[in-house]
């Protein structure tokens, strides 16, 4: 994901290791900046994963954002946190959720 973030002209940082084999992953998009989505991989009934969307809407403030975050780590140790900030980020958003 980060490489993939590089090579559309942004960037990505990893805000929380998680642990390596059971971890959820939860993207925290944004564009220039400004906040667009959560999206959080998971694993649907049919065993195969899927990205949706989870979290504060889009321009949440940062103090909602790590909120959210906070709490997620809470429920969930083994979660992994990616930072990217992509110039398309819709298009982005919208070529993950379809590829699964």
């Amino acid at each position: 994901m980060l490489r993939h973030a590089e090579a559309l002209g942004g960037f990505g940082v990893v805000l929380r290791k998680g642990d390596p084999e059971r971890g959820s992953i939860l993207l925290v998009i944004s564009s220039r900046g400004r906040h667009v989505a959560c999206l959080e991989r998971v694993l649907s009934l049919d065993g195969t994963y899927s990205w949706r969307a989870v979290g504060p809407g889009e321009s949440a403030s940062s103090i909602e954002i790590a909120d959210f975050l906070a709490k997620r780590a809470r429920f969930d140790e083994d979660s992994w946190v990616l930072e990217l900030d992509i110039p398309d980020a819709e298009r982005f958003i919208a070529e993950t959720t379809a590829a699964g």
